[in-house]
Formats: C-alpha cells, sequence, structure tokens
C-alpha cells in the first residue's frame, strides 16, 4: 500500500526528466490532476490529459517539457509529507528562489502556487516546491 501517492507522483516526474522519458503515465486522483494542471500552467509540462490506462482505470499522461539545457523541472520537492505536515499562513508564504520558482498549496481555496495564495490572502499546507 502506497501512503504518499504525491510524492510517488513527484518521483515519478524525477525520474522520467532524469533519463529523459518523454512522458509519463500515473494512477490518476483529484489533486494529482491539480498539481499538474499547476505544472502545466506555469509551463513545466508540455501536455496533461487523463486517459483510460488500462481499460476501467483512470490514469494522467503527463508530457513532459524540455529545454535546449536539460528539462524545464530542474527541482521538485515534497515539503509537506504525511508524517510531518507543514503549514504556512498568509504571511509566511515562501519565496522560492527569489521568486523565480514557486511552491504549490493546498489551501481552503483549492491547490494552488504561492503567488495565487499571496493574492488570494490564504495560507495552506506546502505540498512542494518547483523550479
Amino acid at each position: 500500500m502506497m501512503t504518499d501517492p504525491i510524492a510517488d507522483m513527484l518521483t515519478r516526474i524525477r525520474n522520467a526528466a532524469a533519463v529523459k522519458k518523454t512522458e509519463v503515465v500515473l494512477p490518476s486522483s483529484k489533486i494529482k490532476l491539480e498539481i499538474a494542471k499547476i505544472l502545466k500552467k506555469e509551463e513545466m509540462l508540455e501536455e496533461v490529459m487523463t486517459v483510460d490506462q488500462p481499460p476501467g482505470f483512470k490514469s494522467i499522461k503527463l508530457v513532459l517539457k524540455y529545454l535546449p539545457d536539460g528539462p524545464a523541472i530542474k527541482h521538485l520537492r515534497r515539503i509537506s509529507k504525511p508524517g510531518n505536515r507543514v503549514y504556512v499562513d498568509r504571511e509566511h508564504l515562501p519565496y522560492i528562489l527569489n521568486d523565480l520558482g514557486f511552491a504549490i498549496l493546498s489551501t481552503s481555496k483549492g491547490i494552488m502556487t504561492n503567488r495565487q495564495a499571496r493574492r488570494a490572502k490564504v495560507g495552506g499546507e506546502l505540498i512542494c516546491e518547483v523550479w
């Protein structure tokens, strides 16, 4: 049994980028799909789609984005874990890599980046950081 599906998702993306794979297929869930949509919106992924693979099971297919110097995602780290939850209030939202990177948070208004949370004036659980 998997205890942290989000960490599994991030590890699959990291591993695929390390060996220069073009796509990653992983089991679907609402939170993973929202995280993937944020990564696409922030131009870290080429494409995000849901597929029925194998038939009867929903999966998420991520097409990785590569730049001339390597993968678009250079760093992807899980912050809040099942055994150690990390929450931030709106006054303490992090600046990742001097705001060149971003954090993904789970807030009362949904999954969003640290920049969106700052604009919405909400805090929440820090899921991961990306640059």
